[in-house]
């Protein structure tokens, strides 16, 4: 297991520092000048000069990016254009909000997707079965953005039971674990939930029904195993895969939030994404790309070892 641990983190760093060039090279040939958020309008040359040797701008384009490689290593992301904090304090707040908020949705994904996922298997063909299907399609094809507008009406305009944005009480971003900042998590994670629900409920069903035409279950039940002893073999085969879709998910969740995380104002890296975007705060948006990157890379190297230690015929091959 130790071996495997380490040649997936040997895998993992090329990948990194790849990540980090790419993120780099997209954000800097993108048009536009980064300092038109502060700088006034009747600005001097000389003003424009100072500031672009102050971030750094005025030096070539391989300086500018060992030098952020080299500092974003000891954990410096350099200081917001827009607000002048530091970029990590930034976005590593941000990411802890979102943290939270995708794994919510990830779990209820992944119950909702695997009751559905096992009773489309179990019942293959059958009524409950197009009922499951139809759920998993659902949860894929509507347009989340879309369907998070649609929970505001209702819930929020309509029934007010739940409130609309933000992350707290007074459009406060500070977290803290009681009802009323509960209420504000609600929406949104059911929201995000659709996505994961309907890719686990789809690759859960036609694993099952896969593995129950399977000789050994056959052979299972022939010799007289209970259907709840067939059903533990059924999820011992499932888990890696759908551990691995599960990790997947996560990890596009935590990047992919930008569209519901802007239509409830959740304080999370999406809604820093866009503010950066728009403000076009380099420093700013590097490094969330950058975090936001990492740690889909470092899931995914979870997930496999998690694999290797569900199914040791990974470890073997």
């Amino acid at each position: 297991m130790l071996s495997i641990l380490l040649r997936r983190i040997l895998y993992a760093l090329p990948i990194m520092v790849g990540v980090a060039f790419l993120c780099f090279m997209l954000v800097h040939i993108a048009p536009g000048d980064p300092l038109v958020s502060i700088l006034p309008p009747d600005a001097s040359i000389e003003l424009q000069n100072q500031l672009r040797e102050l971030y750094g701008f005025n030096r070539s384009y391989p300086e500018q990016f060992f030098g952020w490689l080299w500092r974003a290593a000891q954990g410096d992301l350099g200081s917001s254009i827009a607000t002048g904090r530091p970029v990590a304090q930034e976005v590593f707040k941000a990411v802890g909000n979102t943290f939270m908020l995708a794994s919510l949705a990830t779990l209820i994904g992944f119950f909702f997707g695997a009751l559905f996922g096992f009773v489309g298997g179990y019942f293959r063909g059958l009524w409950i079965d197009r009922i499951a299907s139809l759920v998993a399609m659902v949860g894929v094809s509507v347009p989340h953005y879309w369907l998070g507008m649609v929970l505001v009406i209702i819930f929020s305009s309509q029934l007010m039971w739940l409130p609309a944005t933000g992350a707290g009480p007074g459009g406060s971003a500070e977290w803290a674990w009681d009802t009323e900042h509960i209420k504000y998590l609600i929406m949104p994670a059911i929201t995000m939930s659709f996505i994961p629900m309907g890719i686990i409920a789809r690759t859960v069903r036609a694993l099952v029904a896969d593995i129950l035409a399977q000789e050994f279950v056959i052979g299972l039940k022939a010799g007289g195993l209970t259907e709840f002893g067939v059903f533990k073999h059924v999820v011992k085969n499932c888990a890696p895969t759908a551990l691995a879709v599960m990790g997947l998910q996560l990890g596009y969740l935590l990047g992919g939030s930008i569209l519901i995380e802007t239509v409830f104002s959740w304080p999370g890296t999406g809604f820093l994404l866009n503010q950066a975007i728009f403000q076009r705060d380099l420093p700013l948006l590097q490094g969330t790309i950058l975090v936001l990157a990492l740690f889909f890379v470092t899931l995914n190297v979870l997930v496999d070892i998690l694999q290797t230690a569900f199914d040791p015929r990974i470890e073997r091959g």
